[in-house]
């Protein structure tokens, strides 16, 4: 965890490889508590993650106009650039996105079949967490939400 604290620190010095595996190491422990969470905990969290970008907003805007005008300067063609851009409604929308998912059933420990055997066993599919899943996406900041 060492090359997150650097790149926390603002030391870019570290090997992306290094980087990718103490990224991969952080989110599985962090899926592994968030496999016990209860249903309130998760929907805290997410209502707490969009109050947090819509108070942020005009923080996430400045850093994006920073981004945009990086962009711009090297070259990025208009379809990038647009990707690239937010504006108000791109970040009412992810900060939108949170809330709704916080708003459905939570899956987890969902029965999905059952059925029992002729001996007696029942059997049930029950919805468990994936895991974790590594999204790998260029000038789009609001596919985090979205993920």
């Amino acid at each position: 965890m060492e090359s997150l604290k650097a790149i926390e620190d603002g030391h870019c010095e570290a090997d992306t490889a290094e980087v990718m595996t103490d990224i991969g190491r952080a989110a599985r422990a962090a899926a592994h508590a968030l496999s016990h969470a209860s249903t309130e905990t998760k929907n805290r969290a997410l209502r707490h993650a969009a109050a947090t970008i819509r108070r942020r907003a005009t923080d996430i805007l400045a850093a994006n106009a920073r981004d945009v005008a990086s962009a711009k300067a090297s070259g990025a063609t208009p379809a990038f650039l647009d990707r690239l851009a937010l504006d108000c409604s791109r970040v009412e929308a992810m900060a939108s996105g949170l809330d709704a998912i916080g708003a459905l059933p939570d899956p987890v420990g969902r029965i999905l079949a059952r059925f029992e055997r002729p001996n007696g066993l029942s059997i049930e599919r029950v919805a468990t967490p994936l895991g974790v899943i590594g999204v790998i996406y260029e000038s789009r900041p609001a596919v985090t939400a979205d993920a």
